[in-house]
């Protein structure tokens, strides 16, 4: 397969072709997407024991980030057209606005938060839908910023924020990007981790990624956490440095995940499958190369899709990180999009770790059946078909163990009491019995 070209700078309305033969999908930001419930009446344009696609065209929603990269590749650069099908991208404005649409049916499948997908299967902030987590998209490659003030402050360490918060009158403000959503939880997880209660003794508040700079440039919030490139973007404008990794939190955590409702996988299993062998597909051209990384970079920049310098988005993607503070590294944990499948499995374990959390703080009165909402929700058969076909490996195993930062490890083994073994936590009790008048 050709490499990228390491040319590419896109803008706005231009097209670009990166592997020989290939066709490039386009991007409409004005349009509307089509409802699912549009294309439901749509006569089959397959016969029983065809492997083609129902639908020929579908709407996907994606949010401005460095991580949406293998979806918006597989969409752009011809990894979809040899399945039968070509994608239709749509950029969303916020998580909450991506929510709704997915789970409305104005788009088919998203690049989705993998607590957003979870929240909405248990009704947590709006109505339940079924929902389904076809594979993972990325592990890795969010961080947490402070701002300069704090900086100023000497609020440079861990040590010294615990101080600050736990000393001052004045409680910090810190940013996710959506209430039940990963950066939500890995704010909440590492703010646990050291000593501070991420519900009592700071504030939180929610802001799209691609506002967060400019909230800490407002001096609005103290802090945040959100995935690439806004922690680098916040760094080179001299607004934040980076105190934490969420790698640094769990090595290889999950992130975010290729999201659908589960009637979309029932209507339409080969669609769905076909679209998580484009993907793949993409994942895996992403990691073949740095340089493939490096045009990868240039093509995210671009207006259409995360709209960012080149600069602020290829230096993490390709695992250096500076944290503004004059520290330098190799992450050996950097974003990651592939790894030989190890990326793409939709473990049971994951999704039940979010469900976990929700449990932890509050979101939840009660434990779900943890093992059970999850095999529901993760297309372990279906991931596994498309994978097989494209002869990557899938785990033999869809739980998998992890030591977090925390020294807890998580297996999946007993959820329950790992959501209640937490020292801070903020644990709803179970609702009182009604009593009949």
């Amino acid at each position: 397969m050709a490499s990228f070209s390491s040319r590419l700078r896109p803008g706005r309305g231009d097209v670009f072709l990166w592997k020989t033969g290939s066709a490039c999908g386009h991007v409409d930001l004005q349009a509307e997407p089509k409802t699912m419930n549009d294309t439901l009446d749509t006569p089959l344009a397959w016969v029983n024991g065809s492997d083609a696609p129902e639908l020929t065209t579908i709407d996907v929603g994606f949010m401005a980030l460095t991580d949406a990269a293998s979806l918006i590749i597989a969409a752009t650069q011809g990894f979809a057209q040899p399945y039968g099908l070509n994608i239709n991208l749509h950029r969303q404005s916020s998580w909450a606005s991506l929510r709704d649409n997915l789970v409305n049916g104005e788009l088919h499948a998203a690049h989705s938060l993998y607590g957003l997908v979870y929240a909405a299967q248990l009704g947590i902030g709006g109505p339940a839908k079924d929902m389904a987590v076809l594979m993972g998209l990325n592990q890795n490659g969010q961080s947490i910023n402070l701002s300069r003030a704090l900086q100023a402050q000497g609020v440079i360490t861990p040590e010294a924020l615990d101080r600050r918060t736990h000393q001052s009158g004045t409680k910090l403000t810190f940013a996710q990007t959506f209430p039940t959503g990963n950066h939500a939880m890995w704010l909440y997880y590492w703010l646990a981790s050291q000593g501070i209660h991420p519900l009592q003794d700071v504030d939180s508040v929610v802001v799209p990624p691609p506002q967060m700079v400019e909230h800490l440039k407002a001096q609005r919030i103290d802090g945040f956490c959100v995935g690439e490139p806004w922690g680098a973007s916040a760094v080179s404008q001299n607004l934040g440095f980076t105190l934490a990794t969420t790698q640094a939190i769990w090595p290889d955590h999950p992130e975010k995940v290729l999201g659908c409702s589960l009637e979309f996988v029932e209507r339409y299993p080969n669609t769905a499958r076909a679209l998580v062998m484009a993907v793949l597909e993409a994942s895996r051209f992403i990691e073949q190369s740095p340089e493939n990384r490096r045009s990868a970079a240039h093509m995210l920049s671009g207006s259409d899709y995360v709209n960012a310098p080149v600069e602020d988005i290829e230096g993490r993607l390709l695992g250096q990180y500076g944290d503004g503070l004059g520290n330098h590294w190799q992450d050996p944990h950097a974003v990651s999009f592939h790894r030989n499948g190890e990326v793409n499995m939709p473990y049971l374990s994951d999704g039940m770790w979010f469900m976990t959390q929700f449990r932890r703080w509050g979101l939840l009165r009660e434990d779900p059946d943890y093992r059970d909402i999850a095999r529901r929700v993760q297309q372990l058969a279906l991931y596994r078909q498309a994978a097989e076909a494209l002869n990557i490996p899938v785990p033999a195993s869809a739980m998998r163990s992890s030591q977090l930062i925390d020294g807890k490890v998580w297996d999946g083994s007993d959820p329950v009491g790992y959501a209640h073994g937490f020292k801070l936590h903020a644990l709803a009790p179970a609702a009182p019995a009604s009593i009949d008048h």
